[in-house]
């Protein structure tokens, strides 16, 4: 068993790119002796020469004393053949996501290193147990995947494989806390956590766009504005690069055998054939011009209508906070527990569509439109019925957009854009809990690290409430008949009990 805590203790690095650079350097770093080699020779030499640089550079900006960019920089060495790894006591592996490669270099690096040495891939979508089965000793293997740029993305996702020994994975966690890094661990499984819980914002936005229930510049301001991320999925898409995000959607969607919550959606494949790539192309989803993403202006907001509103008591907290909002307003509200003839009626549906909200309220469709109740006060989206007349729609929609607020309007969609979104995030986060992946703690953690979101994805169905969430989930299913919206045995089990999502079992 390597310990990772020794002082002189000596890591390989295979891959002087991106990756096995970043590695490198948060390693040198924390004070470990850094073997750096690459196929090309002269590359090991370049990447160290350009840690050099970037050490000088922090060094320069006051982050980094002087003496500690140099120690650091002298820890590293660039090995001009594989042969230089044999007094590594752990490799990393950083090469091309490629099986067969990946299996090579291991076979030839057990000719190398001692048989105490530790190897471990980075690899991000291939099968941790699938390498290691070509290894003379797979019992010393793991995964150790980092997210790009190494020194900035400070999580680190770390794999047991089916025929590892449990003292790797321990001392990849080690090695982790000592670079500095949060370490996540996980079961082998296509995705890990990051990749796997990230399932739900994209494919989902693609999915609600492929139905017409909206563009998707409105999906993105929708969930900035009412969830709180920093980029919608589409500009997420563009940022990454569909060349890059399509093959892990139907990479993950393949591996799990056609699971239908990881359903890539056509559009994408689309996109992709077309080569509009994202901002590397120019043009994704959206388009760039000089690098800067090209948004198109939202839709004018109507003038302000002296048609009443009459606002359903359906949702009580939802209504009061509407009825708070209007009193500022020139607004008539019809306060009567029936709408008068003539008044826009207000909805507010949970999981389900407007159709279906006026339908059982007894209201008439062609005045009727829904709010969602659940992101009300951060940012309003209303929904149509396929019938809703437009003076009615224009009264609600200018009524809320009162004071300059921001306001979209979406076609007619079971759970609007941020519930069936949200809950989707929810549901595949409680499922990789379900099967044992991760732990819950492990799972927001490495969610909120490596992907960005506001809220980890357990934490965020307690704020919105585990119940709420299975509503939503079962309101979906039953008008779509689709099993990608079956809720979790874990969502349902600590919705039934009354407890938190991230509370593990004994």
């Amino acid at each position: 068993m390597v310990d990772a805590d020794r002082d002189d203790l000596v890591l390989g690095v295979v891959g002087s790119g991106l990756m096995g650079r970043g590695i490198a350097q948060i390693a040198a770093l924390a004070g470990v002796r850094v073997v750096l080699f690459d196929a090309r020779a002269e590359a090991a030499v370049e990447a160290r020469l350009a840690l050099g640089e970037t050490f000088a550079m922090l060094a320069g900006k006051g982050k980094l004393a002087q003496a500690e960019a140099e120690a650091a920089l002298a820890r590293i060495v660039a090995a001009p053949t594989i042969a230089g790894l044999a007094p590594c006591d752990i490799v990393v592996e950083a090469i091309v996501e490629n099986l067969e490669a990946k299996r090579g270099l291991f076979k030839s690096l057990e000719e190398v290193v001692r048989d105490d040495c530790l190897l471990a891939t980075n690899t991000s979508s291939l099968s941790i147990t699938a390498i290691a089965a070509a290894c003379r000793l797979p019992e010393r293997f793991g995964g150790f995947h980092f997210f790009s740029p190494v020194p900035l993305m400070k999580v680190v996702e770390v794999i047991d494989g089916v025929l590892g020994a449990p003292w790797v994975g321990e001392c990849l966690t080690t090695l982790a806390r000592r670079m500095g890094h949060t370490p996540v661990r996980a079961k082998d499984t296509p995705g890990f956590i990051v990749n796997h819980a990230g399932r739900g914002y994209l494919t989902e936005a693609l999915r609600i766009v492929g139905e017409g229930i909206c563009d998707f510049h409105d999906v993105d301001r929708i969930m900035r504005g009412a969830a709180g991320f920093r980029l919608g999925p589409f500009e997420l898409l563009d940022l990454t690069g569909l060349d890059v995000s399509h093959p892990v959607m139907e990479s993950i969607y393949d591996q799990y055998y056609q699971e239908p919550r990881y359903r890539p959606s056509p559009i994408a494949r689309q996109r992709l054939a077309a080569g509009l790539l994202g901002r590397k192309s120019g043009r994704g989803f959206y388009t760039y011009a000089d690098g800067r993403q090209q948004v198109p202006e939202p839709r004018p907001t109507p003038a302000a209508s002296t048609v009443r509103l009459w606002i359903s008591a359906q949702h009580e907290a939802a209504r009061t906070d509407l009825v708070e909002r209007l009193a500022a307003t020139a607004v008539t509200i019809d306060e009567g527990e029936r709408p008068q003839p003539g008044s826009a009626c207000i909805v507010f549906p949970v999981g389900g569509d407007a159709t279906a909200a006026a339908l059982a309220e007894g209201l008439d469709p062609e005045l009727t439109v829904a709010i969602d109740p659940l992101f009300l006060g951060e940012y309003p989206t209303l929904m149509t019925t396929p019938v809703t007349r437009a003076p009615a729609r224009d009264a609600i929609w200018a009524a809320l957009a009162s004071g300059g607020r921001a306001v979209t309007v979406v076609h007619d969609s079971p759970g609007f854009i941020a519930q069936r979104i949200l809950a989707m995030i929810v549901n595949i986060a409680c499922d990789i809990a379900q099967q044992r992946i991760a732990t819950p703690e492990d799972i927001d953690r490495a969610v909120m690290l490596g992907l960005g979101y506001p809220k980890g994805p357990l934490a965020w169905g307690d704020s919105i409430g585990a119940r709420t969430i299975v509503a939503i989930l079962d309101e979906l299913h039953g008008f779509y008949r689709d099993p990608r919206y079956r809720p979790s045995p874990w969502l349902i089990r600590r919705a039934r009990l009354g407890v938190s999502l991230l509370t593990p079992e004994a």
